[in-house]
């Protein structure tokens, strides 16, 4: 951890999607995130870890207030976002920007890269003039290693690294405090996924950056991230440090996510923890502990009693009745 200065708190957040139905059938939901709390500093990386369908992006989309929480509160710099008036909002939203998944759907193809990246500065006021705007566009495709020339190509004559590259510069045009990564780099071939995360890291400490970084990949999340957490149907299971989560975790679906990392000589399922069957559906969740019902250490305990994320350690916390039978 880098600062103990938290820039945004999530406390007990509910993303819950009311499901269509028949005048006669009762109201379900797909409780995508369920009662989520967590920080995160100033000048830290925090990842967010789970299989599809956990609830990693829509959890990241709720804290953006994308979309407006079911329930709970996420507080940025001291002040409740879903309290505050749409105008307030909308400026706070300069100094919170995402970089998303896919870096082709994400740009417009009929604009030219220095319109792009220049957009988001005449929306936001933040340069004062035309002249001032173009030169900080050129600034900022120098930092993301985009030629300057390139400021009147169009999206399609990139890769999809240097579209990536355009997307952060983006991102940066309103001088954010923090930047959310949904899947940033998922899309990417592995060499220049490694680029990607080699020039946030640079653009993190060179601008004194803030980043929430969802991903499924652990090998990602194990070279950006200081702090980690693990969500499996919509809850918190784990979260600490990348040391803690990667060289002593404790809660079983962590392990078994950590032991599924492909190692240079590991032979097939040497050390590797199968969990059985699919992942429930978060419509109908199982009762008790979510994880019970693929969880190899499962007792009958487990399905009737809902688990507290217990302190192990500090800001090393785990979700599980039976940790210290199998740790």
């Amino acid at each position: 951890m880098k600062n103990n200065e938290v820039l945004i708190s999530v406390k007990n957040v509910k993303q819950w999607f009311p499901i269509k139905k028949w005048f006669f059938e009762k109201q379900r939901y797909v409780k995508a995130v369920d009662d989520v709390t967590f920080d995160i500093y100033r000048g830290e990386t925090l990842g967010v870890c789970g299989e599809s369908g956990c609830g990693k992006s829509t959890l990241l989309r709720t804290v953006l207030q994308l979309i407006p929480q079911t329930d709970g509160s996420v507080t940025y710099n001291g002040k409740e976002l879903s309290k505050i008036s749409k105008k307030e909002l909308n400026r706070i939203r300069k100094n919170i920007q995402i970089v998303f998944q896919d870096p082709y759907s994400a740009l417009d193809n009929k604009m030219r890269v220095g319109d792009i990246i220049e957009e988001p500065m005449i929306i936001n006021k933040v340069y004062k003039n035309k002249a001032e705007r173009k030169e900080k566009v050129k600034e900022l495709m120098k930092q993301v290693g985009l030629d300057e020339s390139y400021v009147d190509r169009y999206p399609h004559e990139f890769s999809g690294g240097q579209r990536q590259r355009i997307v952060i510069a983006r991102a940066l045009a309103t001088l954010p405090e923090i930047l959310f990564c949904d899947e940033a780099v998922s899309a990417l071939d592995v060499s220049v996924r490694a680029q990607i995360l080699n020039l946030l890291e640079e653009l993190q400490e060179k601008l004194k950056l803030t980043y929430m970084f969802v991903s499924h990949d652990l090998s990602v999340i194990e070279h950006i991230c200081d702090r980690v957490i693990i969500m499996y149907l919509g809850k918190i299971v784990e979260i600490g440090s990348k040391d803690d989560i990667f060289n002593n975790p404790k809660h079983p679906y962590t392990k078994a996510l950590i032991s599924s990392i492909p190692l240079v000589g590991m032979k097939n399922n040497e050390t590797r923890i199968m969990l059985k069957g699919d992942i429930p559906s978060p419509v109908n969740p199982p009762s008790g502990c979510r994880f019970h019902t693929r969880c190899p250490f499962a007792k009958e305990r487990c399905s009737k009693e809902i688990p507290e994320l217990k302190e192990l350690n500090e800001g090393h916390k785990a979700a599980c009745l039976f940790m210290d039978d199998f740790n």
